[in-house]
């Protein structure tokens, strides 16, 4: 399974921007992380590969939303009210069971897609 992610760039506060993750292959409970510069990265939000479970972190709660669309085997994640400290290269992954997503046993991680959110 290859996960390519898309979508990233430049966006001032308050802004909006949608990441995309398309997967080749078998249909997986995905995931997105972010990694800022000098920090450790961090789990974003995550949605079971028939979309009935969901779960963002704290810090994205009522403006990140994750969804997929199994047809295309697509992972999106919107992301609204933008603020400085989004700003990271935004990974996303994939595991065949959502247990193991829940475990951050990540079986297939895609290339991060930078997003920049200016003041």
């Amino acid at each position: 399974v290859q996960l390519q992610a898309s979508g990233g760039g430049l966006v001032q506060a308050g802004g909006s921007l949608r990441l995309s993750c398309a997967a080749s292959g078998s249909i997986l409970n995905m995931g997105w992380f972010r990694q800022a510069a000098g920090k450790e990265r961090e789990f974003v939000a995550r949605i079971s590969w028939g979309g009935g479970s969901i779960d963002y972190a704290d810090s994205v709660k009522g403006r990140f939303t994750i969804s997929r669309d199994n047809a295309k085997n697509t992972v999106y994640l919107q992301m609204n009210s933008l603020k400085p400290e989004d700003t990271a290269v935004y990974s996303c992954a994939g595991a065949r069971t959502l247990r193991a997503l829940r475990a951050y046993e990540i079986e297939y991680w895609g290339q991060g897609t930078l997003v920049t959110v200016s003041s």
